[in-house]
């Protein structure tokens, strides 16, 4: 099985499957070299996550969860076109949001690239303008350096988060959705600014129950690789923050 995301982020999708499937090997790629893809044209995405999957394919991936909203929202249709495996995309978890809400408002901190593309409009006339309801949305490009720099908590992190989640709470948002895999790494700080009261979604253990009725599950603990085309000191800093205690060889990669 393969993970492809712009970074870090996929990691948060990597540990929900890892419980579904713990007997599956993984191999995972993150694009640092070109991260964030969430303020990139939606060709020079299409092309990367392009790249990366040729090499996921050539590593032996046969299932590809694509842990990346902004690579979902503008690749994840061309790759199903161009490759004949499954793929697994991401989507802001609007649909589950328009059901939990009690104040009729949404929050959505999201990409510029998520924010931006025709599946995310799709997805609000689906599930939001039918109901009602309003929906706030605001890019969160710090919360992405923040989690690619390993830093969780902290001034940096709460004076962000009071930039980007608070108006929307202000503005009457009981429930805030987290648009990015990366964002789900600042979780704990985002609640503990924006209160007990408000909901946070997002749709890792979703993405990984949907992989688990693709891949089949094997005896024992599987091994996990995680590749960077970035920096593999960074990587190796990073990692055992973002995901203590979980097993894996980390390597470097050139993806042209």
């Amino acid at each position: 099985m393969g993970i492809l995301d712009s970074g870090v982020g996929g990691l948060s999708v990597l540990l929900e499957i890892r419980k579904k499937l713990p007997g599956s090997p993984i191999h995972y790629i993150g694009d640092s070299a070109w991260c964030p893809y969430g303020n990139k044209a939606a060709e020079l995405i299409q092309a990367r996550a392009s790249a990366v999957t040729e090499r996921l394919i050539e590593m032996g991936a046969r299932t590809i969860v694509v842990a990346c909203n902004s690579a979902t929202i503008h690749a994840v249709e061309a790759l199903r076109a161009r490759y004949p495996i499954p793929f697994v995309g991401m989507e802001p978890a609007v649909k589950p949001a328009s059901k939990r809400t009690q104040s009729g408002t949404i929050g959505v901190l999201a990409t510029e690239a998520s924010i931006a593309g025709e599946k995310f409009h799709t997805l609000l006339k689906t599930h939001i303008h039918p109901k009602g309801l309003k929906v706030i949305t605001q890019p969160c490009p710090d919360f992405v350096t923040l989690v690619e720099d390993g830093i969780l908590r902290g001034a940096k992190v709460e004076a962000a988060i009071r930039v980007y989640a608070l108006p929307m709470v202000e503005a009457g948002a009981d429930t805030l959705v987290l648009g990015c895999t990366h964002y789900p790494f600042l979780r704990e700080s985002i609640q503990s600014v924006v209160g007990p009261d408000i909901q946070l979604i997002d749709t890792a253990e979703a993405v990984a129950r949907r992989t688990a009725t693709l891949v089949k599950d094997n005896e024992g603990l599987a091994p996990i690789s995680v590749h960077t085309t970035g920096n593999l000191a960074c990587l190796e800093r990073l990692f055992p923050i973002l995901c203590p205690s979980l097993p894996a060889s980390l390597h470097q990669i050139t993806i042209a």
